[in-house]
């Protein structure tokens, strides 16, 4: 969905002061291991655009290809993402979101299709990181913009390695119905040479 329809929901009234104090400290936390402090997190909130998503809206859609360049800092709400790769009529959620989440970093770093489709659960609240505004901020304040990066690869490197724990468990089940198929497929054959040797 393009990011322009996303904007056609009209914001309540904000409290500048108070949500941006609010998107600063949730940057700090989004991502511990950069280590960004409040200076730097100042820098990367005010390069940000302020999104409000109405409930049941769909901000990203899995596979889609266009205004992909962007990412988001969650500040209010909670969104869901799921995936259907290989699930006919069917989806997997992948993840619950809220405050100090980051979604659609892979789409700030190489713009491909997303990976997931993310819907608002509730009404949301985001700051919009484009790739334009980070790659201002590699010009303009390169210390800030490598925190930035670092963050980001955190949070993937997050879900690397849950996904490849997912993966192990269902290797280890997919083993073990393996063996049960495989012990089913023994009595079977017993019984039926059982039978043709009657």
């Amino acid at each position: 969905m393009a990011l322009a329809e996303l904007r056609s929901a009209p914001p309540t009234p904000p409290r500048r002061n108070d949500l941006r104090e609010h998107a600063i400290d949730l940057m700090m936390q989004a991502a511990p291991l950069a280590g960004m402090r409040r200076a730097e997190a100042e820098v990367v909130i005010d390069v940000m655009k302020p999104l409000h998503v109405l409930a049941d809206t769909l901000l990203f859609e899995e596979g889609d290809a266009d205004d992909n360049d962007y990412m988001v800092l969650v500040l209010q709400g909670q969104l869901r993402a799921v995936s259907s790769a290989s699930i006919p009529d069917g989806e997997v959620v992948i993840t619950v979101v809220g405050p100090g989440s980051l979604l659609g970093e892979m789409g700030v770093i190489d713009g491909g299709p997303r990976s997931a489709s993310c819907t608002a659960l509730t009404d949301v609240k985001l700051g919009v990181l484009s790739r334009e505004a980070l790659l201002g901020l590699i010009d303009s304040h390169p210390a800030v913009a490598a925190r930035m990066m670092l963050g980001i690869s955190a949070v993937l490197a997050g879900r690397l390695r849950e996904g490849n724990r997912r993966m192990r468990t269902l290797s280890q089940v997919s083993r073990a119905l393996q063996l049960e198929l495989d012990a089913v497929h023994a009595v079977n054959r017993r019984l039926l040479e059982e039978q043709v040797g009657r």
